[in-house]
Order: C-alpha cells, then sequence, then structure tokens
C-alpha cells in the first residue's frame, strides 16, 4: 500500500511539472525588465480613459443552466461567480453561442471581472465581453492588468442592486498607466509577466523537491 502510495504521489507531481514545462512556466528568473518593472510599478503615471475608446463592448450569449449538461465537453460555460475564473462547467453544446476567448469578461449581474484565454458559452445576456481594440496588444499579461484596472475603477460603482449593463458602461472610465498620455501596455505586460514569475515560483519548487523526494521515498519502499 505504501508503494501504491508513493507511486500515485509520484504520478501525479510528474503531471504538474510536464503541465508546469508545456506552460512555459519553469523559468522564473526575472529578466532585468521585469525587475525594473517591479521598481517602478509605484512610480506609474496613470490617466482616465473611457472604457470604449479602449475596447469594443459587446453583450455575451445567453445558454441557461436547464439546456446544459455539465461536465460533457470541453468549452468552459462562464456565470458571474468570482470562483474558477467564472467557468461554472464545461460543455459541448452549438457553436452558434459561442462567444471568443481572449477577453476580458464582466459578470453582469456581479460584476466579477476575468480574463478568458479561450472561446466560451455564457449563462446570461447581461455579461458583458470586452475585447482590446489594439489587436497588436490583446495578450493575455495585457488583458490581466485591465481587468485589474477595470475592477479598481468601476468595482466600487456596480452591485446586484445597481448592477453594470453595456448603456452604463459606454460612460464610464477606467484608470490606466500611461505614456505619451497614451495607454502603457509595454509596462502592463511586463509587470504582469514578473508577478506571473514570482506566483509561480514556490509552485516550481515545490514539484521539483518533491519530485526529489518522491524518487527518494520509491527507492527504501
Amino acid at each position: 500500500m505504501e508503494k501504491f502510495i508513493a507511486e500515485l504521489e509520484a504520478e501525479r507531481i510528474a503531471e504538474l511539472e510536464a503541465y508546469l514545462s508545456a506552460a512555459g512556466l519553469k523559468n522564473t528568473s526575472l529578466t532585468l525588465q521585469e525587475q525594473q518593472a517591479l521598481d517602478d510599478f509605484k512610480d506609474l503615471n496613470f490617466e482616465e480613459f473611457n472604457v470604449i475608446n479602449i475596447f469594443n463592448v459587446k453583450n455575451s450569449g445567453n445558454i441557461l443552466s436547464r439546456d446544459i449538461i455539465e461536465n460533457r465537453g470541453e468549452t468552459p460555460y462562464l456565470c458571474s461567480s468570482n470562483k474558477n475564473n467564472a467557468v461554472s462547467s464545461y460543455i459541448s453544446y452549438d457553436e452558434e453561442y459561442l462567444d471568443k476567448g481572449n477577453c476580458v469578461f464582466i459578470g453582469g449581474k456581479t460584476f466579477v471581472v476575468s480574463y478568458q484565454e479561450k472561446d466560451f458559452y455564457s449563462n446570461d445576456s447581461h455579461n458583458l465581453i470586452l475585447y482590446l481594440k489594439n489587436e497588436e496588444k490583446r495578450n493575455k499579461f495585457n488583458q490581466l492588468f485591465l481587468a485589474t484596472c477595470i475592477n479598481k475603477s468601476l468595482g466600487h460603482k456596480y452591485s446586484w442592486g445597481d448592477s453594470i449593463s453595456n448603456r452604463k458602461i459606454q460612460k464610464d472610465e477606467i484608470s490606466l498607466p500611461t505614456q505619451n498620455n497614451q495607454p502603457d501596455y509595454s509596462s502592463m505586460e511586463t509587470f504582469i509577466s514578473a508577478i506571473q514569475k514570482l506566483v509561480i515560483k514556490d509552485v516550481v519548487h515545490y514539484a521539483d523537491n518533491k519530485i526529489g523526494f518522491c524518487r527518494k521515498k520509491q527507492m527504501f519502499v
């Protein structure tokens, strides 16, 4: 039994190690630019921008939970929850209702803001999808930063009793770091890249140390 448990543990840690490698997350050493971005963050200049000048805004699709079979597919099914990056299940459904990913997603009734990398289905047409107009800068790192800016700039304004809508957001402004009076996407990207490395660093060390421990343990079981 002890040998079986050791082998199972080693298998799971190996899967984690393989995922980190495949996702390009093994390298956690900060570049000079990333360290500089962390050091300079407090000195960034922030300015206000109209949301609709930065994003194209649309309402999401609307697939009711009663119409799906939970966990019977590979496409994220989003709700307004702040858990699991707003993903409540993975489903298979008519692609006519599929929304494009690589966007900022806002739960309309709860104002939960997240970045969605993959195409998805949504549970409520009150949810909003924001596509960065500057397509060259529409990447994961920038939009993670932008999602935080949206949450910080507008989170105090909306609630269950006064939920956000496509009509309301047309007049909203968000605070963004700037350079030459334009959004400083380069700083956003580098900063989030640095934060990701700092967050994942302990996970990488844990996986590496755990694999070594499991291998030693197996030798004596």
